[in-house]
């Protein structure tokens, strides 16, 4: 039996974020997508038995999970410096750049392989928008990427371009894109959810990690130019760069209760605040996919969201699009398109069923197959 040794250690981040949900639903969909005569196994970080076993439910059918020697913030120190080489060989797909990348791959030692996905090209388009270690860690694994990896996967073209700017990975590059989650759809409870948190009858909602390059605070501030019954929720765990709600609310001078912060959800939670959000926006300067729009898509939410590459090509032209290009007026120009969607019914209608069309282009399954064709043309 050949086995398929998938990097899953993302899922023990202290915020897993949007990789960690790409990694669960690309495991999956390659356990339930292995050819005859293949298994997955994961590979993680040395971590508590809650950790692992909670890996092992998330991922059924692994054939087995494997513990590294290191902690996940020593492993990835030693990987970007070229140590900690593991004992093991043949096939290894990493779902991010947290991966082990030695010169043992299939070009240099036959019957071993290893594919590395970049999910956005941030580290070198928007560095300011990240932290310093962050940049330099993401820009010295794709250095080793660059030298040893056999392939690249990338979520979108948009990235592939970007990238292209400062590497040469030449016909390794492969374009997989990632899809909604499994598990976001309205549960039965939706009601009583939806009177536990709160919601109004209208808001706009955002959502995504507390950090500068998703452009809270461009969104907050085009609050002043929408209706003032129309509040805006905040979903996504807390993250880096001293994004502070409260200030941004009274720096942009709205009123008490215009801004609301619902922190993580879960999938339940999260189809029932997307479901019943009168717009989504989504004003992040740099992406390199954009799941949330997929997911306010299919949820049949209208859209409105940056002109940022990769999040252009996502939605299709099933959303309103608004131009990051001059910033001082970015809000502005945010606020015109909302109320575009606010004030006109049928333009809303048009969008949700854009959207739903659109996110029938993209599965976890047909992801997970092109995986494994990639892995079997190595």
């Amino acid at each position: 039996m050949s086995e398929l040794r998938v990097i899953v250690d993302q899922l023990v981040a202290p915020v897993p974020g949007g990789i960690g949900r790409y990694t669960a639903e690309l495991a999956r969909g390659l356990v339930d997508t292995a050819p005859a005569g293949w298994e997955v196994t994961g590979v993680v970080s040395a971590s508590p038995e809650a950790d692992r076993a909670r890996i092992r439910s998330t991922i059924p059918g692994l054939a087995r999970l494997d513990t590294t020697a290191l902690a996940r913030r020593e492993l990835s120190l030693a990987w970007s410096l070229g140590l900690a080489r593991p004992h093991w060989s043949g096939a290894v797909h990493a779902p991010s750049l947290l991966a082990p990348i030695f010169r043992s791959g299939h070009r240099n030692s036959p019957g071993a392989r290893l594919a590395v996905t970049i999910h956005d090209a941030v580290p070198w388009t928007h560095p300011e928008t990240l932290t310093p270690h962050g940049v330099r860690w993401h820009r010295a694994m794709a250095r080793r990427a660059e030298r040893f990896a056999d392939a690249i996967i990338v979520d979108t073209h948009a990235v592939a371009r970007e990238l292209s700017a400062h590497f040469e990975f030449g016909d390794r590059v492969r374009v997989i894109g990632a899809a909604v989650g499994s598990d976001l759809g309205l549960p039965d409870d939706e009601e009583s959810r939806a009177a536990a948190l709160e919601l109004p009858e209208r808001y706009l909602l955002a959502v995504g990690s507390l950090e500068p390059r998703k452009a809270l605070d461009q969104l907050i501030r085009s609050l002043a130019d929408t209706p003032d019954d129309v509040p805006l929720l905040v979903v996504g765990a807390g993250g880096w760069g001293g994004v502070d709600i409260g200030a941004l609310i009274a720096e942009a001078g709205l009123a008490p209760g215009r801004v609301r912060t619902l922190g993580r959800l879960d999938d339940a939670d999260l189809a029932v605040v997307l479901s019943r959000a009168s717009v989504f926006v989504f004003p992040s300067v740099a992406e390199g996919f954009g799941l949330p729009v997929l997911e306010a898509f299919t949820l049949g939410t209208p859209v409105v969201h940056s002109d940022a590459p990769a999040v252009s090509e996502v939605a299709g032209g099933a959303g309103l699009e608004v131009a990051r290009a001059d910033p001082a007026h970015y809000p502005r120009r945010l606020a015109e398109a909302i109320r575009s969607v606010l004030e006109d019914p049928a333009l809303a209608e048009r969008l949700t069923i854009r959207g739903r069309e659109r996110v029938s282009a993209y599965s976890w399954r047909d992801s997970a197959e092109q995986v494994w064709r990639l892995h079997s043309e190595l």
